[in-house]
């Protein structure tokens, strides 16, 4: 689909393409399954780096595009700066927009080095519940009200997550081929993309209600590099194969780059509660890939837990879809 006719969507076509979003944001576990020789953090760096490399083509693009639609003004001016805001869509002055750099940054070393050290439906049902972390953030960082509905998913969502670790943890004590060590540690790693979406998406709103609009695309490329730029000393020196490089620059581009942008799109054609619903799909259809392509069947802890925590999320945002159809809302691109 050519880039000016993505700003004309019908409702129906966000709707098909936010489900095509997530489903390119769900590949990320079982193509991390099946890398042969790619440590740790050799992961996180190719995946980061392509991911600024596809951003680096795709943004000039798109952001050309978009000025030919009217979607952004046209802002021709002179000097580095202007040239890199223009093409890039960068805001090298803006702490906000470095800030938000620094939390993508985290959410890719973070997702990355979690699939590395738990499985895949573990790290997707953590990450599901980041817009009920957000909405904490905001409170304490914005003063942002909770409505009933929203603290009452907390707790369920909070106790189906106990619910599945407390089970997983018990069941490696006392197995003495399981670590619990590993699960631990999984679990901690992939709590950290959640958070950082959380304090992403409350310093873009604090800065967007003091005058200053970030673009989340461009945020996306500070964050990649950052990331490989981080993540370099400590995967060097390189393992991956021929295949691993393959595998990680299919998730550079199209797990991370392209959806990124796309969820952008379909953004200007969703209310806020279709888009929160819609990207929990994420988490089925990881779950299932992981399963179907990579044998990692779920247990039943992980069923049980998980389901609680999306019932409890799809429940919050069916009951506030009046209520929140207007909230701004950054959970479209808050995926790792």
């Amino acid at each position: 689909m050519p880039f000016r006719a993505l700003s004309r969507l019908t409702h129906t076509q966000a709707v098909f393409l936010m489900v095509a979003v997530t489903l390119m944001w769900a590949i990320a576990g079982v193509v991390s399954r099946q890398l042969e020789s790619a440590a740790r953090f050799e992961v996180t760096f190719w995946r980061s780096a392509f991911t600024a490399l596809s951003l680096l083509v795709i943004l000039p693009l798109w952001r050309s595009a978009d000025r030919q639609n009217g979607t952004i003004p046209d802002e021709p001016g002179a000097g580095r700066m202007a040239f890199l805001h223009r093409h890039w869509g960068l805001l090298p002055t803006s702490g906000a927009f470095w800030l938000s750099g620094v939390c993508w940054s985290v959410m890719f070393t973070a997702f990355m080095l979690a699939l590395t050290l738990t499985t895949v439906a573990n790290v997707l049902v953590i990450m599901a519940v980041g817009p009920l972390l957000t909405a904490l953030v905001a409170r304490v960082a914005l003063g942002q009200r909770l409505a009933w509905r929203t603290w009452a998913a907390i707790v369920v969502a909070g106790a189906g997550i106990v619910y599945m670790y407390g089970s997983q943890f018990l069941a490696a004590l006392s197995s003495p081929d399981t670590a619990a060590s590993g699960l631990v540690v999984g679990s901690l790693v992939s709590l950290c993309v959640p958070m950082a979406g959380a304090i992403n998406w409350t310093v873009v709103q604090r800065s967007q209600t003091h005058g200053e609009k970030i673009d989340l695309v461009p945020s996306v490329l500070v964050g990649g590099t950052l990331s490989a730029l981080v993540t370099l000393p400590m995967a060097w020196p390189f393992q991956a194969t021929a295949a691993d490089v393959t595998w990680l620059a299919l998730l550079g581009l199209v797990q991370l780059a392209i959806p990124c942008a796309l969820a952008v799109v379909c953004a200007r054609s969703l209310k806020a509660p279709e888009v929160s619903l819609l990207a929990l799909l994420e988490v089925i259809f990881g779950i299932l890939l992981a399963w179907l392509g990579a044998g990692e069947a779920p247990g039943r802890e992980v069923l049980v837990g998980g389901s609680v925590v999306i019932g409890a999320l799809v429940v919050n945002e069916l009951l506030g879809w009046q209520s929140r159809a207007g909230t701004p809302r950054i959970q479209t691109i808050d995926r790792a």
